[in-house]
């Protein structure tokens, strides 16, 4: 029994073997190209992705790595699969066109923006359920908008924000003429202070002696 299982061990890992030999041959045989290119953002091409991870898929997925100015260049063959990805881009995928030119390939690789609706999340004051129920079992419906216009163009409203609020410059002006127009209004002159009262006295004075005398 230790012997069958030994054998088939010893089976499966020549199979794995011969079936990565197979492989390597079959892809050595595919013309080397050197692949060289940039990645850009494909809504702004004067935008560079930098460090974008760039995946061989074919040749057992050999990872290389773009640099900060967004340029890569790496030899694969003809036929691979590139893979390019990078964190907030949909990845895209450039398979090396057979009969290369040259054999050196040279591409921009354009990302296309990733755009992630997220749900709306609220966040309340309240800790747990309990509070909540209490809070609002206790809290006062707030008026609409033409109730709160209402209250505050009330006479109430109106005489308590005179009261509060100081006032301007034009309204202090006002306020002291209409003051000193009333005290005017009812003052009275002393007539010791007038000189035509004192002749108009002194007159009366005068007469009345004579009227004595006569």
């Amino acid at each position: 029994m230790k012997l069958l299982n030994s054998t088939m061990k010893y089976l499966v890992a020549l199979l794995f073997l011969f079936t990565a030999i197979t492989a390597f041959a079959q892809n050595s045989e595919k013309p080397l190209v050197q692949f060289t290119g940039v990645t850009l953002n494909a809504d702004s091409a004067k935008v560079i992705v930098p460090y974008v991870n760039i995946t061989n898929v074919t040749l057992h997925k050999q990872v290389y790595i773009a640099n900060y100015e967004g340029y890569f260049s790496f030899v694969a063959h003809e036929l691979d699969t590139i893979r390019f990805s990078s964190v907030g881009y949909n990845p895209v995928t450039v398979i090396i066109p057979a009969n290369v030119a040259a054999k050196s390939l040279v591409m921009q690789i354009k990302l296309k923006p990733q755009i992630i609706n997220l749900p709306a999340f609220r966040v309340f004051p309240w800790a747990t359920t309990d509070e909540f129920r209490k809070d609002f079992l206790s809290m006062k419906i707030a008026d609409d908008d033409l109730e709160i216009a209402r209250k505050n163009l009330s006479s109430a409203s109106i005489r308590a924000l005179e009261a509060s609020l100081p006032h301007s410059g034009a309204e202090s002006f006002s306020v002291q003429d209409m003051h000193n127009s009333i005290v005017n209004s009812h003052s009275i002159t002393n007539p010791l202070f007038n000189p035509f009262a004192w002749g108009s006295l002194i007159r009366d004075i005068a007469a009345g002696d004579k009227a004595n005398s006569n």
